[in-house]
């Protein structure tokens, strides 16, 4: 993964909190982690929209794989 150096201005409670709850062990991380999790939700999104069209067939068990439970 490359990485690239950003500034940002992110609400301190907000990013204090990600760290708390993800269990990361730095605020790069949790944003890294956040980023990630907003992917993972918009790629499944799109999963399902394409469901009903029968170009793609999974059920309710790969539905909790794709979740990560």
């Amino acid at each position: 993964m490359a990485l690239i150096k950003k500034t940002l201005n992110l609400p301190k409670e907000l990013l204090e909190e990600a760290v708390k709850i993800t269990g990361a062990t730095t605020q790069t991380m949790a944003v890294i982690l956040g980023l990630e999790e907003i992917v993972r939700r918009k790629k499944l999104e799109t999963l399902m929209k394409l469901k009903g069209k029968g170009l793609v067939n999974f059920n309710q068990h790969d539905l909790k794989r794709f979740r990560g439970r």
